[in-house]
């Protein structure tokens, strides 16, 4: 009796035991961990409000508003190349002569870099072309160069705000000059201002 009670009570505990054993075997669910990998976008969309004075419109007394549309490839973290469209044709006071409105398209490398937490710099070299017209300039087209920066607010991976200065020149003639001038040697520096989104992909 005495043996069959032993054998009973020395099965008994390794079965009691066994499903401890198992239950300790199994590994604790991980908690996911949040992915630190940013995106790898290759391009930036920039539109946005733009201001600039009009110098080489002679008697001109008010600068004009419009609109800065920007496309940039970028070939890493710090660097890419980049597209800008003005348009100008809105005046903020009507004290211009004839009814001017400015069309530039430029491009160049720009260069960029984290300035702190969300915000990033960037700066940019601009060359390109500028027609101003509707006040009867000749010739009405010019080399336009300059440069330029201004400041991102990243508000997610994919947009952001962007503030712009830029200081571009052209060299457009006196109103009503002679056709057979072709060129001109009246240099103007137009200071540009513009605010807008951007959007990565």
């Amino acid at each position: 009796m005495k043996s069959k009670f032993l054998l009973t009570m020395a099965a008994a505990v390794p079965a009691a035991l066994l499903p401890l054993a198992a239950f300790g075997q199994v590994a604790p669910e991980r908690k996911a961990v949040p992915s630190t990998v940013t995106p790898n976008y290759k391009y930036e969309a920039y539109v946005g409000f733009a201001y600039s004075p009009i110098n080489q419109v002679n008697q001109s007394r008010s600068g004009l508003m419009g609109g800065k549309l920007a496309l940039t490839r970028d070939f890493g973290k710090h660097f890419g190349i980049t597209a800008n469209g003005d348009y100008y044709r809105v005046a903020v006071t009507s004290t211009n002569p004839g009814s001017p409105t400015v069309v530039s398209v430029t491009a160049g490398p720009e260069f960029r870099a984290t300035i702190m937490g969300n915000v990033d710099g960037f700066f940019h070299v601009l060359l390109g072309g500028e027609h101003t017209s509707g006040e009867g300039m000749t010739p009405n087209i010019s080399f336009s160069g300059g440069f330029g920066g201004g400041f991102v607010y990243n508000v997610s991976q994919r947009w952001g705000v962007r503030v712009e200065g830029d200081r571009q020149s052209d060299s457009f003639s006196f109103t009503n000059n002679s056709a057979a001038l072709g060129n001109s040697a009246h240099t103007h520096w137009n200071g540009r201002a513009s605010v807008g989104a951007v959007y990565r992909f």
